[in-house]
């Protein structure tokens, strides 16, 4: 199971930060990544944290200057950083994981998601 939060409303500029709790796996192992979907938009591939090892990978380039990918394990906890947030980027942001260590930026590839959080920018 995977449960997003710390999603809301900021304004342009500011910053969050998003957290993902998983249970019912061992976090250390999974690959566990963050998507986006803007509305009427197809969902995309933000950032991935690999199993075992941790590295992490980004998939957009319009955000892998101002967000980071990192992980607790020991709090089964997956977070995403976003600083400098713009109103496009307005959406419903989920965290993924998959059955395996290794990354992928394919969301088919991923065997469980959380509900989402909705992400709001505005001034």
């Amino acid at each position: 199971q995977l449960v997003e939060s710390g999603g809301g409303l900021v304004q342009p500029g500011e910053s969050l930060r998003l957290s993902c709790a998983t249970s019912g796996f061992t976090l250390a192992a999974n690959a566990v990544g963050w998507f986006r979907q803007v509305p009427g938009k197809k969902r995309e591939a933000l950032s991935c944290t690999r199993g075992i090892t941790g590295r992490t990978y980004d998939y957009l380039v319009a955000t892998k200057d101002r967000f980071s990918i990192s992980r607790d394990n020991a709090k089964n906890t997956v977070y995403l950083q976003m600083n400098s947030l713009e109103p496009e980027e307005t959406a419903v942001y989920y965290c993924a994981a998959r059955k395996y260590g290794y990354c992928s930026a394919l969301e088919d590839e991923y065997d469980y998601w959380g509900q989402g959080t909705q992400v709001t920018i505005s001034s």
